[in-house]
C-alpha cells in the first residue's frame, strides 16, 4: 500500500487494531449471550433479545453519546476505570474499540445464536445421560458444530467494525494517529480541499477489506462445516 500517504496508512493500521480487538473482547460474551438466548428459558429473555439488537436500530450517534456519558473520564464508570485500572477509554483508540464492539456485537450474536438453534439438543442431552460434565459436552459436542457460526459471526462483527463511523466520532472524535479511523479519515479527508483522492484511495481500501471479510467468512465457514460432516 505504498500508494498511501502516512496518515491514510495510520487510519488503515488502527482500523485493523481496532477491529480485531473489539472483535477478540466481543466474542466471548457474543457466545455466551447466543447460547442463552437459544438455549435459555428464563424471565427476561426478550429483553435481553432487545437489548442486543438494539444498537442496530438505534442511530449510531444516539450509542456514541451515550456512551460518552457512560465512560466518559468524568462519568461514573469511566472516572472507576481511569482511577482503578489506568484505562481511558473517551478520545482514545481503546474508545473506539468498544464502540466497534458494540455495533457488531449483534451481527455476532445473530450468527452464533442460528448456529446453536441448528445443532440437535438430542446429542448434547445424550452425552449428558452418560455423565458427561456440561462444561464437557459443550467443549467436545456444542462448540465444534457451532464453530461455522462462529467463524462466520467473528469475521462479519470485524468487517461492521471496520465500517463503524457514526458511534466512534461521537464517543472518541476524529483524531488523527489516535482516534481516526478509515470511515472517520474519508469523512475528514471529505471536509479538506483536494482530499477527494485520498477519500477515495481508503474507499477501495475500505471496500477490498470488507469484501475480504465476507468471502473468508463464507469460505472459512463452508470448509469447516464439510470438516465437521466428515467430506
Amino acid at each position: 500500500m505504498t500508494w498511501l500517504g502516512p496518515q491514510e496508512w495510520e487510519a488503515v493500521a488502527l482500523s485493523l487494531r481496532v477491529s480485531f480487538w473489539a472483535t477478540a473482547l466481543s466474542l466471548p460474551l457474543a457466545i455466551a449471550v447466543a447460547l442463552a438466548l437459544a438455549r435459555g428459558r428464563f424471565p427476561g429473555r426478550h429483553l435481553l433479545n432487545g437489548l442486543v439488537h438494539l444498537p442496530l436500530i438505534l442511530p449510531p450517534v444516539v450509542t456514541g453519546y451515550l456512551l460518552l456519558l457512560t465512560f466518559g473520564r468524568r462519568a461514573p464508570v469511566g472516572a472507576f476505570l481511569e482511577n482503578a485500572l489506568g484505562l481511558v477509554l473517551a478520545f482514545r483508540w481503546t474508545g473506539a474499540a468498544l464502540a466497534a464492539g458494540i455495533m457488531a456485537f449483534p451481527l455476532m450474536v445473530r450468527a452464533i445464536r442460528l448456529a446453536v438453534e441448528a445443532v440437535d439438543p438430542r446429542l448434547e442431552q445424550a452425552a449428558a445421560t452418560l455423565g458427561a460434565p456440561r462444561l464437557w459436552v459443550f467443549a467436545t459436542i456444542t462448540l465444534p458444530l457451532i464453530l461455522p457460526g462462529i467463524i462466520a459471526g467473528s469475521l462479519l462483527g470485524f468487517a461492521k467494525a471496520m465500517g463503524e463511523f457514526g458511534a466512534t466520532i461521537t464517543f472518541v472524535s476524529n483524531i488523527p494517529g489516535q482516534t481516526q479511523t478509515l470511515p472517520t479519515a474519508i469523512y475528514g479527508f471529505l471536509q479538506i480541499p483536494g482530499g477527494e483522492g485520498a477519500a477515495l484511495r481508503l474507499v477501495a481500501v475500505s471496500i477490498a477489506l470488507s469484501m475480504g471479510a465476507l468471502l473468508a467468512s463464507e469460505w472459512i465457514a463452508t470448509r469447516v462445516a464439510q470438516r465437521i460432516a466428515g467430506k
